[in-house]
């Protein structure tokens, strides 16, 4: 996550706010598989991904002070308290289509909210394993739960769904944001690993430096591995539910958190990317696979 005034959003027109997030995820992984999507779930999903974009904005917010950001979430609580009810929902409302065509729960959004709170209340540097997996479950298997929705999947499966690839997802992508993310003092390595690397410190500049990060960050990467293969494992079932996009973006991200075991996270590192030409033969072989 990066450092972004949500001042600049909270004055942007519609259109000039829709512009931005099309303009931030095109071509990108999450873009190509909404493209694949049939016109009603692409805008739900794209809704979904405006609401976690603009939280998130207030939680990486580092031109205001934590207790103005912790007003500004409770803020979207009760907007969306107000959704629920029927109410004139305030910056929520342009959820109300998706969450009436969808069934999406309120217990979800919370959740994420909950999970932005989680880096408003402090700087999280090298939580325990139990405080990770929080952590993951809110800001990325709620998002999970709310896209299986829209899918159409079935309430087990989709929940499974959820967590497995959520985990898979976000691991991979703290294990590709380490320097980002310590460069705005947070540390997102579990202690119990990084302790059993040898490294005592949760300084973010220090663990960034340290050669035996390689190790710890090895080590939550066969646990985001195991995450991918429980994923994978429940959509080899094929479950019902619109599937392809969730396939998407377990073959891009994991292709990403392959090529980082290969180069390793020992420092200098440099930031994996997939480029298009190979994310379009991941889209490809995704859509003739099925």
């Amino acid at each position: 996550m990066t450092a972004e005034p949500h001042a600049q959003s909270e004055v942007q027109s519609e259109a000039d706010l829709q512009a931005e997030l099309e303009a931030q995820v095109a071509g990108s992984s999450f873009y190509a598989a909404m493209r694949l999507m049939p016109k009603p779930q692409r805008a739900a999903m794209f809704a979904i991904y405006k609401f976690c974009r603009l939280v998130d904005d207030i939680a990486d917010d580092g031109t205001r002070a934590r207790p103005a950001r912790a007003v500004a979430l409770d803020q979207w609580r009760a907007d969306l308290d107000a959704l629920y009810a029927g109410k004139p929902a305030g910056r929520a409302a342009f959820l109300a289509p998706s969450v009436a065509a969808f069934g999406l729960r309120k217990a979800d959004f919370l959740a994420v909210i909950d999970g932005m709170d989680m880096d408003v209340a402090t700087d999280i540097r090298a939580p325990d394993l139990k405080a990770l997996d929080l952590y993951c479950d809110r800001v990325a298997s709620a998002v999970g739960r709310l896209s299986t929705r829209v899918f159409g999947m079935d309430d087990e499966p989709g929940r499974q769904l959820a967590y497995q690839l959520g985990h898979a997802l976000q691991l991979t992508n703290i294990l590709r944001d380490i320097d980002e993310d310590a460069a705005i003092g947070r540390l997102y390595l579990p202690r119990e690993l990084l302790l059993k690397a040898g490294i005592s410190s949760d300084d973010p500049a220090s663990v960034i430096a340290d050669a035996r990060i390689d190790s710890a960050c090895r080590d939550l990467a066969v646990a985001a591995l195991k995450h991918f293969a429980a994923a994978d494992d429940l959509m080899r079932t094929k479950p019902r539910g619109h599937l392809l996009a969730p396939r998407l973006m377990a073959a891009v991200y994991g292709a990403i958190l392959r090529q980082m075991l290969a180069e390793g996270w020992a420092p200098p590192r440099r930031r994996v990317r997939i480029g298009k030409p190979r994310l379009l033969w991941i889209v490809a072989r995704c859509c003739l696979l099925g």
